[in-house]
């Protein structure tokens, strides 16, 4: 084989090797995130319209009924809108039930086991910081005191943000335990913990904060005062 031949084979391996590293980097730049808007904006339209059909029904029901404790979330599914006025008045992210992967490619997730939205204990939600929309890309931003507001279609819940973003390991599955015992919390309450990975393209570490429920109020009293400008 010639010097020629061999310079073009390798020349040409390079080149297929190059356009390859091109194509994954546009699919996990951009196409993962195309992808994830989508399917985010799916699981918006499933919650508005799930919460419409509640409404109507809780409108027909002679005498209404009294506040109970939610029902138990579906893996995969939907149930809640997050909302974090520090990542942008216009950062709203569907919270589905359990962290699988698939789940991951479609909004927030639930920690399962963890408490309910709203419920005494610790409601923990992990996101991807990079790919599939990048929805706690600007994660790092957020400070003590800033709002975290969620609703599940009847009630607004607004966390105030009180430790973090605290950097730790994978392994430390204590930052969602009930009273998570590096936040400072002392007492059993009703805390949030969200958690996404650190570094930005990586998965070696996980950033946590840690907040407390503020208050709440109907979703017929109009957005909490985190979410007015």
């Amino acid at each position: 084989m010639s010097v020629r031949l061999i310079v073009r084979t390798v020349s040409e391996l390079c080149i297929t090797v190059g356009v390859v590293i091109i194509l994954f980097v546009s699919y996990v730049l951009f196409w993962t995130g195309v992808t994830a808007d989508s399917a985010m904006n799916d699981q918006i339209e499933q919650l508005q319209r799930q919460w419409s059909q509640a409404a109507v029904g809780a409108t027909a029901a002679p005498g209404g009924s009294s506040p109970k404790k939610p029902a138990p979330y579906v893996p995969g599914r939907p149930f809640a809108l997050m909302y974090i006025p520090r990542l942008g008045f216009t950062w709203n992210k569907p919270v589905l039930e359990d962290t699988a992967v698939d789940t991951l490619k479609k909004g927030l997730g639930h920690y399962a086991g963890t408490a309910q939205l709203g419920q005494e204990g610790n409601f923990a939600v992990a996101g991807h910081r990079r790919t599939y929309g990048d929805p706690f890309k600007d994660f790092p931003t957020l400070r003590p005191g800033d709002a975290v507001v969620l609703t599940d279609g009847t009630t607004w819940f607004t966390y105030r943000i009180d430790k973090g973003p605290y950097k730790t390991v994978p392994t430390d599955i204590e930052v969602i335990d009930p009273v998570p015992r590096k936040s400072g919390y002392q007492d059993p309450g009703r805390y949030l913990t969200l958690t996404t990975c650190d570094p930005e393209w990586g998965h070696s570490h996980r950033l946590i904060v840690w907040a407390h429920l503020d208050s709440t109020q109907p979703v017929e009293a109009g957005k909490p005062a985190a979410l007015r400008r």
